[in-house]
């Protein structure tokens, strides 16, 4: 059978509607879902995805017929399934992440993605100049990914890097990119807490509320 009629059909076996409601609720409505807590979801796909890591090849096919389902769920699966077999993805490989960053788009989806594009970074120079550019498009979902695309990296994080995208990003409106600049901030100060004091001195009068009381949580 179809790998992706395949998994379809697990979800389908396990629907809750009830959970289904909720869940769109909680996002707004914006997407369906078949109501499937995040344990039980993964465990439909887990060893699916640990065979697919065998093979060392990201099945893109699969993936896009996942992104175009219309239940939440298969997005999920498809990032789960991309941090999976990170090492395999390539700079290349980049613009088909892109498009599912702007389809769809949303917090939930997106602040996964963005770390399969960190790892990519760690392996290849030319992730610095392409975020640089994603700071400055006026996709919010595109100036957040760029801003959070080092998360989690603690000493292995390009400082100046993050600094300037962030600085390309200051003056925003829009809520998930100042949330995302405090965010991202916040991580930092784990590992250098000067560097973001005194990133919040310098540009304080140019930051978001929101940003700051994010980004002073650990200094």
């Amino acid at each position: 059978m179809d790998k992706y009629l395949e998994i379809k059909k697990k979800f389908e076996s396990i629907e809750n509607k009830e959970h289904a409601v909720t869940m769109s609720g909680y996002m707004r409505n914006l997407f369906d879902f078949y109501g499937i807590p995040a344990p039980e979801r993964k465990e439909v796909y887990n060893d699916f995805i640990k065979a697919e890591k065998k093979s060392k090849v990201i099945d893109w096919d699969f993936l896009d017929k996942c992104y175009d389902d219309r239940h939440r769920e298969f997005q999920y699966l498809v990032y789960d399934y991309l941090f999976a077999l990170k090492k395999y993805v390539s700079f290349e490989d980049i613009p088909k992440i892109k498009n599912y960053i702007t389809t769809k788009s949303w917090w939930d989806t997106t602040d996964f993605l963005c770390k399969v594009i960190g790892d990519v970074g760690l392996r290849d120079t030319r992730v610095k100049a392409l975020m640089l550019t994603w700071s400055e498009n006026e996709n919010i979902w595109l100036k957040r990914t760029a801003i959070e695309h080092q998360l989690g990296l603690k000493n292995k994080t390009d400082k100046e890097l993050l600094k300037q995208i962030i600085v390309n990003c200051l003056g925003s409106n829009e809520f998930f990119v100042n949330k995302a600049i405090g965010w991202a901030l916040r991580d930092y100060a784990k590992t250098e807490p000067e560097f973001v004091k005194n990133f919040i001195d310098k540009y304080k009068d140019k930051m978001d509320s929101l940003s700051i009381k994010e980004a002073s949580k650990y200094i």
